[in-house]
């Protein structure tokens, strides 16, 4: 049993961060109203408004976790890297949120009404190359900041039209600025998107059997798949790496894909199994992914 101290949960500052952290502290209450809670803001070197290292967040809440400075981080699971970190432990996922991408646009266009040449505002390779693969007439641009930046750069006219995922625009509660989801069939998702991770000291038993009760098991065995064929792939996050797996009742279906960086070639595979075996599966495709043209498509984009 925990002590009276109250639970330190982790967090960036940033609204979506919270948003996300406000959903694990709900749950955590709904476990046990009387269970003292408190949340620890951690700043990040982009809060601070240096340029931010992919992944550096991250890396400051572990680093503060690992000091005793809080006792859980709370993460997008897509942002946390697949090598575990000595000390730490993914104690909880979430149940998953939608992980599809959203169109959002000026002037009431759509995906299909977007004249040739507009300026498409993108986060990452992955859905670039994906995107540009469906429309090679439009102009991909780098789109960075949190959520609420990205949408005003769009307002003030930087870009036509941008895409993000439709997890976090629901958690901020802009849903309603969505014009459109692309259908998974067209854009998979980054391995992870639209779960919530819970990270705990490895040592903290405690902390782990009570956060423990978080953890949703589908999710679990869905982004467990994911992520086991993203670290199989060895991808960085220059090279477009995406994944999906879906779990009904006891069997898990996972598909990947691998893309060129300029949208041109494509690997992609499926591979359905017990749930149960969801690590060896993402593993087991990404290694058929890489007997066909994903090595070469991994090895260009590196």
């Amino acid at each position: 049993m925990r002590g009276p101290r109250p639970l330190r949960i982790g967090t960036r500052g940033s609204a979506l961060a919270r948003a996300q952290t406000e959903q694990v502290l709900r749950r955590l209450r709904a476990l046990d109203p009387e269970l003292p809670l408190e949340t620890v803001i951690i700043r990040t070197s982009g809060d601070r408004g240096q340029r931010e290292v992919r992944g550096a967040f991250v890396k400051e809440l572990q680093h503060a976790l690992l000091k005793g400075e809080i006792d859980l981080a709370v993460h997008s699971l897509k942002d946390l890297p697949t090598d575990p970190v000595s000390g730490l432990r993914l104690a909880a996922v979430l149940e998953r949120e939608d992980p599809r991408e959203a169109l959002i646009a000026r002037n009431g266009w759509t995906w299909a009404t977007l004249p040739s040449g507009a300026r498409v505002g993108t986060g990452s390779p992955r859905r670039t190359a994906q995107l540009r693969a469906l429309r090679p007439d439009l102009v991909y641009l780098p789109l960075v900041g949190n959520v609420d930046t990205r949408l005003r750069r769009l307002e003030e006219g930087h870009y036509e039209a941008i895409v993000l995922a439709v997890a976090g625009l629901i958690r901020l509660g802009r849903g309603g600025e969505i014009v459109e989801i692309f259908p998974l069939e067209q854009v998979l998702p980054a391995p992870g998107q639209g779960a919530i991770a819970v990270e705990v000291r490895a040592d903290d038993a405690p902390t782990l059997a009570l956060v423990g009760h978080l953890n949703h098991l589908p999710t679990w065995w869905a982004v467990t798949a994911e992520r086991a064929f993203l670290r199989a792939l060895g991808g960085g996050c220059r090279v477009p790496i995406a994944a999906y797996a879906e779990v009904h009742g006891e069997r898990l279906t996972l598909e990947g894909r691998v893309m060129a960086l300029d949208g041109t070639r494509g690997v992609r595979g499926q591979i359905e199994g017990p749930a149960e075996a969801a690590e060896a599966l993402g593993e087991a495709l990404a290694e058929r992914m890489k007997a066909t043209d994903g090595s070469m498509l991994l090895e260009e984009g590196e």
